[in-house]
């Protein structure tokens, strides 16, 4: 066997947790759109603080996805085969928060606006929680039989486990984006965004210590925790101490950690397996038995050697662009005092350049 599937084995693990860190604090200012921002002008500065990012951001799931699929195809089969319902509500809440982004400020409607920040709320919640149920499925065991074939049904993933971890990645996520408003908003915005952030943080420190623990023991490996659960658990303690003591920017920094630190500990504690069968230890997928073949490794080596470079330099770019805080003030319409809104010559009212291009 090729001596890169353990090197494309750590590549699948980066991409995640690559997601994660970059889509976390975008999902959590989906959950937190409405509380931090009180009225229209103040939900539209909290959603364009992620605007010209949450796309991109979204891209590195796609990649993940596709990696498993070249690098090993029967992970990808299982997996995919298994979450089939679970994949399908996956896709939806992606579906729905693209469409809230887009689409809320199409029409100048109190009803319309608030049926799509419902939307972008639920789907930014379902989004984090569906996809930690899947990849906690993967440690936790699924019945799998020896063709490598998914045997169970969608109730079958929705064990304590799983769930408890697609909760904690919810409070991770509410948690990074908390801080993350703190950071990017101004004034009454700002702090609200830090006083959700102090609320939420010991809730999640609680989730992830409870994580950590069920992670390690579901494993089974060792008696200690490794240094990845050690992280976790540092880092989270870590985050509410910041919190509390107003340091925005360490604060989402450890926030970050945390959950680079929860979604590794999941794929450390995997490896060999890829996927655990609690029908036999003998039907376990791993990293040998579902892995292409090393022609195909080598030419994909070749292409993420390349390219994955040149996506980071791109987005880090377009962080230091998009650098700036948002203020509330810059999306309120002023109207001229004993007159109606403002109209263009054709008796239509204009469209703000913000609004123009997004949410």
């Amino acid at each position: 066997m090729s001596s890169l599937v353990p090197f494309w084995y750590i590549i699948i693990a980066i991409l995640w947790t690559g997601f994660f860190i970059l889509e976390g604090f975008d999902f959590g200012v989906g959950m937190l759109h409405s509380l931090v921002g009180r009225d229209e002008a103040g939900r539209r500065a909290a959603i364009n603080t992620v605007g010209p990012l949450w796309d991109g951001n979204e891209v590195w799931l796609i990649v993940a996805g596709a990696g498993m699929f070249a690098a090993f195809p029967g992970w990808y089969a299982t997996m995919f085969s298994a979450y089939n319902l679970a994949l399908v509500l996956l896709l939806a809440a992606l579906i729905i928060r693209g469409l809230a982004f887009e689409y809320r400020g199409k029409r100048d409607a109190a009803r319309w606006r608030t049926t799509w920040d419902t939307a972008l709320t639920v789907g930014s919640i379902l989004a984090p929680l569906l996809i930690g149920v899947a990849l906690a499925g993967l440690l936790g065991g699924l019945p799998i039989n020896s063709a490598q074939n998914f045997t169970g049904t969608f109730w079958d993933l929705l064990k304590p486990y799983p769930l408890w971890t697609g909760i904690t990645l919810v409070l991770l996520c509410a948690l990074n984006g908390a801080t993350f408003l703190s950071l990017k908003t101004t004034e009454d915005m700002r702090q609200r965004s830090w006083q959700l952030a102090r609320r939420i943080a010991p809730l999640t420190a609680a989730f992830v210590i409870g994580f950590v623990i069920w992670t390690h023991v579901t494993a089974g490996k060792a008696f200690w925790l490794n240094l990845i659960e050690v992280t976790a658990i540092l880092a989270v303690l870590a985050a509410v101490w910041l919190v509390w003591d107003h340091h925005e920017g360490f604060a989402f920094a450890a926030t970050a950690v945390t959950i680079a630190s929860c979604i590794i500990s999941i794929f450390a504690d995997l490896y060999p397996n890829v996927m655990i069968s609690t029908t036999s230890p003998a039907y376990n997928l791993t990293v040998h038995n579902t892995a292409s073949g090393g022609y195909s490794l080598k030419v994909m080596t070749v292409v993420v050697i390349i390219f994955l470079p040149l996506v980071l330099a791109y987005q880090t770019w377009t962080y230091y662009v998009f650098r700036r805080r948002v203020s509330r003030d810059e999306f309120v319409t002023p109207e001229p005092v004993g007159q109606g809104p403002a109209t263009d010559g054709g008796g239509r009212l204009p469209v703000s350049e913000a609004e123009g291009k997004g949410p």
